[in-house]
């Protein structure tokens, strides 16, 4: 079975140049090519990106360019139309991957251990679609948010009636959320299943194994490129090329 990564990232950011950012001395994307670099199960690596810097820092990582159409490289661009673009230029390159982690460049919050949980947890299980990081939120749980109706009062999102649904956020199904740091797919149930997936990530497919994780951020502003350096120390995170 074949495993490749794919690194994932855009010029066309808010926040200027985020993904190259320094983050220890080291570019923020750094952090999750090398923790998909560590592993033994991935043969093949590619980054997909419009913008130059992104794709030559990860390069430097050892991560094959795939240059990103400028449609695909918008604030409106949807993720699935750069992953689809990118495994068919990897296709000609003549890597076609049984297996496909999807690493976004903007966190620097992953672990090889997750990624390869992930990987192990596909090859194992052919039913599954997908495996991905998710944290257990239950404070912003969605039976405890609320909609705005057209006359500007709240509102429930879901229709509770004939139900009693507790305030107290103990009693209520366990909530899980995606993380945005990677997504490992089997292709196959995925990306190229014609049974339509889950909203809004309707790529992931419909059999999605959660890694239940205690933190993960993306990159927004200043104060997250510190708080990431501040998870990097506290984990104790090196690669061979810091060494």
């Amino acid at each position: 079975m074949k495993v490749a990564a794919l690194l994932t990232g855009r010029g066309n950011n808010t926040m200027k140049d985020k993904n190259v950012r320094l983050v220890l001395g080291k570019p923020l994307l750094y952090y999750p090519a090398m923790a998909a670099k560590s592993c033994d199960l991935i043969t093949d690596f590619y980054v997909s990106s419009d913008d130059e810097k992104i794709l030559n820092a990860a390069e430097a990582c050892g991560y094959k360019k795939i240059r990103r159409p400028d449609a695909l490289a918008l604030p409106t661009s949807q993720h699935v139309d750069a992953i689809i673009h990118a495994l068919g230029v990897m296709k000609e390159d003549g890597c076609v991957p049984d297996i496909l982690v999807v690493l976004l460049a903007n966190s620097g919050i992953v672990k090889k251990e997750w990624i390869e949980e992930s990987i192990h947890n596909l090859i194992h299980n052919d039913y599954l679609s997908a495996s991905c990081p998710v944290l257990l939120e239950m404070d912003n749980h969605p039976y405890r948010s609320k909609r705005l109706r057209a006359d500007g009062c709240l509102d429930t999102w879901f229709d509770f009636k004939g139900q009693n649904i507790s305030t107290n956020r103990q009693d209520l199904p366990m909530n899980f959320v995606l993380c945005h740091n990677f997504w490992t797919l089997r292709l196959a149930n995925s990306i190229y299943s014609e049974e339509e997936g889950q909203q809004p990530w309707t790529f992931m497919g419909n059999n999605i194994k959660p890694i239940v994780v205690q933190e993960s951020f993306d990159v927004h502003d200043e104060e997250d490129l510190k708080k990431t350096e501040q998870w990097l120390i506290q984990e104790g995170i090196r690669y061979q090329q810091d060494n």
